[in-house]
């Protein structure tokens, strides 16, 4: 058995689910229940939508940031690649000890490179564990 409810409408409405209601196959209730069914599932979808519209514009904002920051840090490198570039005399051909040296120093600087991105450690504020930093000493 269903819960029975006393509703009041106004005439005009009244007279749509008079009119709705007198079909075959279709009932008052069935169509008043199919409305207020409609009408909450549409209220609960927008409580819903606010509670993820925060979420979202704050993870949206975060992402932001992040590919402000990953700018930021390009193009410092780039600026860094082409600084070093145009102050730093290239090796004579005759001078194979020097570029064996500089072969030997960027495959440890590779190497660093992948073992820091594997272990997840931060470069920035973290001391040099394999005296990288000393290398121009040689």
């Amino acid at each position: 058995m269903k819960p029975r409810h006393h509703l009041y409408l106004d005439d005009a409405l009244t007279e749509q689910l008079d009119r709705l209601g007198g079909k075959p196959g279709t009932s008052k209730s069935a169509i008043v229940a199919d409305a207020l069914r409609a009408y909450l599932d549409r209220r609960a979808a927008s409580e819903l939508d606010a509670q993820f519209r925060l979420r979202l514009d704050r993870m949206s904002r975060q992402l932001g940031r992040l590919e402000r920051d990953q700018k930021i840090l390009l193009e410092s490198l780039a600026l860094f690649v082409r600084y070093q570039l145009t102050v730093t005399a290239p090796l004579p051909e005759a001078d194979k000890a020097a570029q064996a040296i500089g072969r030997e120093r960027f495959r440890r600087f590779v190497d660093q490179v992948g073992r820091q991105l594997a272990s997840g450690r931060a470069t920035l504020g973290v001391d040099d564990p394999d005296g990288l930093a000393g290398e121009g000493a040689r």
